[in-house]
């Protein structure tokens, strides 16, 4: 897209995954408040269940955060992270699913902690967009990105270089819900998709590309340059 700035926005909202269960499960414990206040002459049960069903729905509001992100820069041949979290794989890896050789693999693992939306790495357009099931091993195992539940979106840039983005689920991570559509041209500050719980993100490059980041190294999703394109 050439040079494009953007200020980037520090504000957080709720991502729309979220929404209908934050607020069904606000009803219900304020529902079962209720009865726990009126119920009971002690109020042990009552702070009881405030305190360990409040923090519950906490967490869950920490996970359905959604910050407002632009990349400030210009985008031209950057990778950019696909998701918050930490770098698990930079390597020379065997893609003989669609590519039939070798990629440079660079991999980052979501803990539950981590914001769980995910972004477009790259601009481009989508190719195509494949959902495959599979086991639920731990997601920053070798094999969980083969043997895993997947969805593959292939993105080509602008200069015709094919992008393999794979949205993995983990062992606690039981939803993958992607928003690429086939043949849609796409861009970097938007939604690629969302993955609850634990979970990992690949990202498959040309051998050509120059990775940016090291093993264990964090990274925000739509902000770190993960790799160069040549």
């Amino acid at each position: 897209m050439g040079e494009r700035i953007k200020k980037f926005r520090k504000k957080i909202r709720i991502h729309r995954e979220g929404t209908n269960e934050l607020t069904l499960s606000m009803l219900c414990l304020i529902a079962v408040g209720c009865i726990f206040f009126f119920c009971f002459e002690s109020p042990v049960p009552f702070w009881a269940f405030i305190i360990v069903f409040g923090a519950a729905w906490l967490m869950a509001l920490n996970f359905y955060r959604c910050p407002v992100r632009y990349f400030n820069g210009d985008t031209e041949h950057l990778v950019v992270a696909p998701a918050d979290g930490k770098i698990v794989v930079v390597e020379e890896a065997d893609e003989n699913e669609y590519f039939h050789d070798k990629r440079l693999m660079i991999s980052i693992f979501m803990s539950p902690l981590n914001v769980h939306a995910n972004w477009f790495p790259v601009d481009g357009k989508v190719k195509f967009v494949h959902h495959q099931n599979g086991n639920y091993h731990k997601a920053w195992l070798p094999k969980a990105s083969e043997e895993n539940e997947h969805a593959d979106i292939m993105i080509t840039t602008p200069d015709g270089q094919d992008i393999l983005v794979r949205q993995i689920a983990g062992a606690m991570a039981r939803r993958i819900v992607t928003y690429a559509k086939e043949g849609e041209d796409c861009y970097i500050d938007e939604h690629l998709g969302f993955i609850k719980l634990g979970s990992r993100v690949d990202v498959y490059l040309p051998l050509s590309a120059r990775a940016c980041v090291t093993m264990d190294q964090p990274t925000t999703g739509d902000q770190t340059v993960i790799a160069k394109l040549s």
